[in-house]
């Protein structure tokens, strides 16, 4: 829910545990206490996409078991060793930092990754002002983490668990070439389309791709999709990186972000999250400033968390 920030600084005051995004200068400017954040100056909320300074976007957590931690690039294969048994993980990560990078290309490996629920977002800025540093905040040592990653774990009581879900409004084309590379990382220069190696800028260009669309990968089964950042001197770069022995397609186009997204939250019926986030690419290419979505409201996101990195996918948590 958006809030002023004294009434988030009256929150924080009362001892609530709270997951808080919102513009860089406002987080810096809040007590410490029982809280995790991160930067952005873009939400989806009741009423509609909202691009603003001045609010923060506020989730209370109704939890007593609780750990505050921050992780750099050598101790991020730590986080799921430290996620209690029964619970979840709720990480944010600073935009363009070594611990996104580091996150990004090597989570899948990290010991116990996928037996335990981690969730959570990449912290950005407005694209619109300069000066912005994306920034993760521990709210409980008020610390502003430019190049580490906040984490707050949460235990759950017995006979309750979390579970993690998408809603990923693209779907691979069956009739798309397979596009696969040798390499992992966020930058390429050639692929192979259907086994031929080709320069992936080259390709883009001479079938006029859209790239606003991403590829959507064969993630044993799940569609991951890898967003386009910029083509610059004949590299593609990506916002997630690609892998290889990963089968990527050309997505089936979207004719209406807006009823793509109210179908798909539609097709869930009454969802009642602990945690959204939806990625900022969703929210520009689809216009979504003030429109209403129709639930799973929360911060828009430079990238999204559930297990690994995503891009132009909403990411819920639910308690069962």
């Amino acid at each position: 829910m958006l809030k002023s920030f004294e009434q988030t600084a009256a929150l924080i005051a009362e001892k609530k545990l709270l997951h808080i995004s919102g513009t860089e200068a406002l987080l810096r400017k809040l007590p410490a206490g029982n809280w995790i954040g991160g930067s952005t100056e873009y939400f989806l909320a009741e009423g509609g996409g909202k691009v603003s300074g001045e609010v923060l976007d506020v989730l209370e957590l109704p939890f007593a078991e609780y750990k505050f931690a921050a992780y750099d690039d050598k101790t991020l294969p730590d986080i799921a060793k430290d996620a209690y048994d029964n619970g979840f993980s709720i990480i944010i990560l600073p935009f363009d930092s070594e611990v996104h990078r580091h996150y990004a290309e090597n989570a899948s490996g990290y010991e116990s990754v996928f037996l335990k629920n981690i969730v959570g977002w990449i912290a950005g800025i407005n694209l619109e002002a300069a000066g912005q540093t994306p920034i993760a905040v521990r709210g409980d040592t008020g610390e502003a983490l430019t190049d580490k990653v906040a984490a707050l774990h949460i235990g759950l009581p017995e006979g309750k668990i979390a579970q993690v879900n998408i809603v990923n409004i693209f779907t691979a084309d069956p009739n798309s070439p397979v596009i696969t590379f040798n390499e992992h990382g966020f930058a390429v220069k050639t692929c192979f389309v259907d086994g031929k190696e080709t320069v992936l800028a080259d390709y883009i260009s001479e079938k006029n791709l859209d790239t606003k669309l991403p590829l959507v990968g064969d993630y044993s089964g799940a569609g991951i999709n890898i967003s386009v950042k910029n083509i610059e001197n004949g590299v593609v770069y990506f916002y997630a990186p690609v892998f290889k022995g990963v089968e990527y397609r050309l997505p089936r186009p979207i004719a209406d972000y807006v009823d793509a997204f109210h179908g798909k939250i539609g097709e869930l019926g009454d969802v009642d999250s602990v945690f959204a986030c939806n990625c900022i690419l969703n929210f520009l290419y689809g216009g979504l400033e003030g429109k209403d979505l129709g639930g799973l409201y929360g911060p828009v996101t430079f990238g999204e968390i559930a297990w690994q990195l995503l891009n132009q996918t909403l990411v819920y948590l639910r308690i069962l």
